[in-house]
């Protein structure tokens, strides 16, 4: 099992912003990654405190095959200057890769949280 990094910002707290959002991301993350619905484990869904139009769990219910799999949406931390309007994503998928194979997704501002990580 190992863990796919991603994360997201929003420019609008909007439900509509929030769940595109959220999905192009794990869609992102899915293809980059090769990951099929049966391979995911859980989801956990974090959001910075200014992120509160939706669940952007909503998202994954919009994906095919998605129906079964696990998912928690809960708030990040509130840490002075940290980046706002973020979504973040841990994805849990059973795979064979080796830790140095999975590609983590940063989109939009939220590059700036693992600069080493993008490619």
């Amino acid at each position: 099992m190992r863990g796919i990094r991603g994360a997201i910002t929003i420019e609008k707290d909007t439900k509509e912003e929030i769940v595109s959002s959220t999905k192009l991301l794990l869609e992102e993350m899915v293809k980059r990654n090769h990951v099929l619905p049966d391979d995911i484990a859980s989801i956990l869904i974090t959001t910075t405190e200014d992120v509160k139009a939706a669940f952007p769990a909503q998202a994954a219910r919009q994906i095919e095959g998605w129906q079964y799999v696990p998912l928690m949406c809960a708030r990040e931390i509130p840490v002075p200057g940290s980046l706002p309007s973020c979504i973040r994503v841990m994805m849990l998928v059973n795979t064979d890769k080796a830790a140095a194979e999975i590609e983590h997704v940063f989109m939009r501002d939220a590059v700036k949280l693992r600069p080493d990580l993008v490619k």
